[in-house]
C-alpha cells in the first residue's frame, strides 16, 4: 500500500477510535426538552425546568439513546454531571444522531483536516464497526488508552513495527491499545457550567505507549481530538467528541460490572454547586497576603494617604 493511499485512510481511522456500529430499533424513554435552546444555549434553564431524574437515567441505555437527535442529546449531557474519572475498560457505542451519519461526520472531518488527509467514506462502517472497542481508564496514571481489534490491519495501513502494540486481554479478547490520551476533570465546550471528564489526546507523543506511526493522527499536529464524558450513572458515561475544538460526535462508554455494582468509585468532578476544589485554599493565600499586607503597614496609611 503506497503513503498515499494510508493517509487517504488515516482520518477513517480516528473517526473509527470513537465508533461502532448501531443497533436496532428500540423504544425511545419519555423525557422532556426544551423546544428552543437559543444562542448560546440556556442549559440552566432547561435542567431549572426539566430536571433529569434518577430514575429517568435509569432508563437509558447505548440502545435507546440512538433515538434522540443531537438538540435532545446535546440537552441530556447538560443536565449531567461528570462524575469521577472512571477507571477500567469501558465499551464503546457511537450515536448517529438525527442530521449526523457517516457521511455528515466524514463531511466534518474533511473540512477540519483540509489540507490534512482525504476521506474515504466507503470504509466507514466497516472501520467502526470492527476496529474500535472502546476506552480503557487507567485512573492511577491519569491515562487512558483506546481497544482496537484486528491488530494486524493497523499494522499494514501504518507499517506499524512488530511487538510494538500494546496489547491486553479485555472480554475474553485481546486487543491493541492505541491512541494514548491525558485524564483531567475540567471544563466542557458545551456546557462550563460544571465540570467533564476531558480525554484529551493534545499531547498523545508525550504519553506511554506512543506509536509514532499511527497514533499521532489524534495529537495537536493533526486533529487534536478532545473527548469529554459526564456520568449517566456509575459505570455508564455519555460523550462528545472534538475535532480541532468543532464537536464531531455523540458515544458512550459502559462497564457492566460497575453498572452492576451501582457505585461510582473515585472523587467526583466539579458539580458547579460546591465550591470549585482549590477555591477555599486560592481564598486562604488572598486572605494571608491581605493580612501580611496589613500587618507590614502597622495599621498607617497606605501611601498616598493622610490621616483624617
Amino acid at each position: 500500500m503506497t503513503t498515499s493511499e494510508r493517509m487517504n485512510w488515516l482520518p477513517i481511522l480516528l473517526v473509527a477510535v470513537f465508533l461502532i456500529g448501531c443497533g436496532a430499533e428500540v423504544e425511545r424513554p419519555d423525557l422532556s426538552f426544551a423546544e428552543a435552546l437559543g444562542e448560546p444555549p440556556d442549559f440552566a434553564a432547561v435542567e431549572s425546568r426539566f430536571p433529569l431524574t434518577a430514575e429517568q437515567r435509569q432508563l437509558l441505555t447505548p440502545e435507546n439513546l440512538t433515538t434522540f437527535n443531537q438538540d435532545e442529546l446535546d440537552q441530556i449531557y447538560a443536565r449531567l454531571e461528570g462524575g469521577p474519572i472512571p477507571s477500567g475498560p469501558y465499551m464503546g457505542t457511537i450515536i448517529f444522531a438525527e442530521g449526523g451519519g457517516p457521511k455528515k461526520l466524514a463531511e466534518r472531518v474533511g473540512k477540519i483536516a483540509e489540507g490534512v488527509v482525504d476521506v474515504k467514506l466507503a470504509k466507514l462502517d466497516f472501520l467502526g464497526e470492527a476496529l474500535w472497542k472502546g476506552k480503557v481508564f487507567y485512573n492511577d496514571e491519569k491515562l487512558l488508552r483506546n481497544q482496537i481489534d484486528h491488530e494486524d490491519v493497523i499494522r499494514r495501513l501504518f507499517d506499524v513495527p512488530d511487538g510494538a502494540m500494546i496489547k491486553e486481554q479485555i472480554a475474553g479478547r485481546e486487543v491493541a491499545l492505541l491512541f494514548p490520551a491525558a485524564l483531567y476533570c475540567g471544563d466542557s465546550l458545551l456546557d462550563p457550567r460544571r465540570d467533564s471528564v476531558i480525554i484529551d489526546y493534545a499531547d498523545t507523543d508525550q504519553l506511554p505507549g506512543y506509536i509514532p506511526e499511527v497514533d499521532y493522527l489524534a495529537g495537536r499536529d493533526k486533529l487534536r481530538v478532545r473527548d469529554e464524558i459526564r456520568m449517566i450513572r456509575p459505570g455508564f458515561y455519555l460523550g462528545r467528541a472534538y475535532l480541532r475544538e468543532r464537536f464531531g460526535l455523540t458515544f458512550t462508554l459502559l462497564n457492566e460490572e460497575v453498572e452492576a455494582a451501582g457505585v461510582a468509585q473515585g472523587e467526583p468532578c466539579w458539580d458547579g454547586r460546591s465550591p470549585r476544589p482549590g477555591d477555599s485554599e486560592m481564598q486562604k493565600i488572598d486572605s494571608a497576603v491581605e493580612s501580611a499586607g496589613e500587618g507590614e503597614s502597622g495599621g498607617q496609611p497606605a501611601a498616598g494617604g493622610r490621616e483624617g
